[in-house]
């Protein structure tokens, strides 16, 4: 039952650039808004399913057995949940940066972050180049 963020976007349709198109014209931040705003409904239903199965099928089982197993369902898909709480928290923070027109541009460098990896991951605030670097430097120092 546990869904994980990554299962996303049932109805997903990739942005195609029109020619001589401006990266992140209002059509293009349109489009992450609405796919954002997707994402953030679903993992809202998710949470909704979670409580009410959570609530329906909690059961005070007499074998030890079943009552870990049942604890240890409930604990996973909590802590899914709780990852995909702050998912939606940085989902709301990007539809932010889309509304103050600071979207689509690292954090870093300030270069494009590209229409394909911000598909791939919309809230994506670093080029892929610096996000690279960011990962190198954080296994090699292990922060």
């Amino acid at each position: 039952m546990v869904n994980t963020a990554n299962e996303r976007f049932t109805n997903f349709t990739p942005y195609n650039m029109k020619k001589g198109e401006e990266y992140m014209s209002a059509d293009m931040l349109e489009h992450f808004k609405e796919l954002l705003m997707q994402w953030k409904q679903e993992l809202m239903e998710e949470v909704d399913r979670t409580m009410h199965h959570m609530q329906e099928d909690a059961a005070n089982y007499a074998d030890p057995s079943d009552r870990a197993t049942q604890e240890e369902e409930f604990s996973l898909e909590l802590r899914t949940r709780d990852r995909e709480r702050k998912l939606i928290k940085k989902i709301d923070q990007t539809i932010d940066r889309i509304d103050k027109d600071d979207y689509g541009y690292c954090d870093q460098c300030g270069v494009e972050i590209g229409i394909r990896r911000l598909e791939a991951r919309p809230t994506a605030t670093l080029c892929i180049d610096c996000k690279t670097l960011a990962e190198i430097r954080e296994r090699q120092t292990g922060i």
